[in-house]
């Protein structure tokens, strides 16, 4: 298979900045992967966006004068900047492309995520990808897994505990769990720290065609669901059963691990979807880093804390940066490249080689990201 190297990584930090509008932080992003890549020709563009209007990807690369060259915008939810990778590397590997730039970008309203995927009397009756729906799914693992509301509040005390180490995250600030519960029921067992903010960003990355990668993109692959879960997120509550019923992560991960010649054991990290607490002890089943039922004793023996054995989301995740729908996959990709040059600081993953992304894009998407630094970047 034909190598694809990252060779550049940006990105404009997640928050709210009412003052700076979406192709601002578009560019900030794009020119400072450019920069890192050394300033490279790009034959094709490919930007991850849900909420940016038409031909957003073109208002960023105008605005710096780089334009001509295709430019293609990706809707897939939460995975738009995944899937957006997926066909960049895609294009690549056909040999179509020598150089190719995916970004990221997003300004998300405030409050609960709408989207026109669901019918309106669906979101109006709670049917939707909503708090609602997310509690229906974390009352399942209570029931079936044996996790308890306080494994959810160990998620948020992690994962912002990582946060603290980014100063690209929205929230750094380290909570305790009695804040956690001391925070507003949304809808039970969550409260309101169990759930991420949608905010606003940037990510971008640089891929070119190479035989001998220092930074390699293993894998990315991007899978849809399958009909029939009465629980999946793609039409909450429409099913009969999901008794046997492949989820699109692992659809996405067992392609991306077959691809990429690894699996579970091989990773020295992961940044996975933690849309809120639930889902991310779920996804760590979904990946294969744990057995069904075992996410409360790997919370307790610290196994994805920063220093454990596979730290999981040392970026803050989501509950710590915020997610802009279209920049967040390929902030996750960011955080991993970077940790794969030793660039981060106090929340560096020690001789990390090979890691994880993933996301889940409005239910109907996962992706699955493998990057690995394939030998010494100095």
């Amino acid at each position: 298979m034909v190598g694809v190297a990252i060779t550049g990584v940006g990105l404009h930090p997640f928050g709210r900045f009412v003052d700076k509008s979406v192709t601002e932080m578009g560019v900030d992003a794009v020119r400072a992967a450019l920069r890192d890549a050394g300033n490279p020709t790009f034959e094709a563009a490919f930007c991850g966006t849900a909420y940016s209007g038409v031909a957003a990807g073109h208002k960023v690369l105008s605005a710096i004068a780089r334009t001509g060259m295709p430019i293609v915008d990706i809707e897939a939810g939460c995975a738009s900047g995944a899937a957006a990778l997926a066909l960049a590397a895609g294009a690549i590997r056909a040999g179509q492309y020598e150089t190719v730039l995916v970004f990221g970008i997003e300004k998300m309203p405030k409050g609960i995520i709408r989207s026109s995927f669901f019918e309106p009397w669906r979101e109006q009756a709670g049917l939707a990808a909503t708090p609602s729906y997310f509690a229906l799914r974390a009352q399942r693992l209570m029931r079936e897994q044996g996790v308890t509301k306080s494994d959810f509040a160990q998620v948020v005390v992690k994962n912002r505990a990582h946060g603290v180490l980014n100063p690209d995250a929205m929230f750094r600030k380290p909570v305790m769990v009695e804040e956690v519960f001391a925070s507003r029921v949304v809808c039970e067992p969550l409260h309101l720290w169990m759930l991420c903010s949608p905010n606003e960003g940037a990510a971008a990355v640089v891929l070119q065609r190479s035989d001998n990668p220092r930074i390699s993109l293993r894998a990315a692959v991007l899978r849809s669901h399958l009909p029939g879960s009465v629980l999946g997120e793609a039409t909450p509550m429409a099913g009969i059963d999901d008794t046997n019923i492949t989820p699109p992560t692992v659809l996405a991960v067992r392609q991306a691990y077959e691809e990429a010649n690894c699996g579970p054991t091989d990773l020295d990290l992961v940044e996975c979807q933690d849309t809120d607490a639930a889902r991310e002890l779920l996804a760590w089943e979904e990946l294969g880093l744990c057995k069904p039922g075992e996410q409360g004793r790997a919370l307790r023996d610290g196994a994805h804390v920063l220093g454990g054995p596979l730290p999981v989301n040392v970026s803050g995740g989501l509950l710590s940066k915020g997610e802009p729908l279209g920049a967040s996959a390929l902030g996750q990709v960011v955080e991993i490249v970077q940790q794969l040059r030793g660039d981060c600081g106090d929340r560096q993953v020690a001789h990390a080689r090979i890691g994880l992304a993933h996301t889940v894009g409005r239910g109907a998407n996962a992706s699955a990201v493998i990057v690995a630094r394939e030998h010494s970047v100095h």
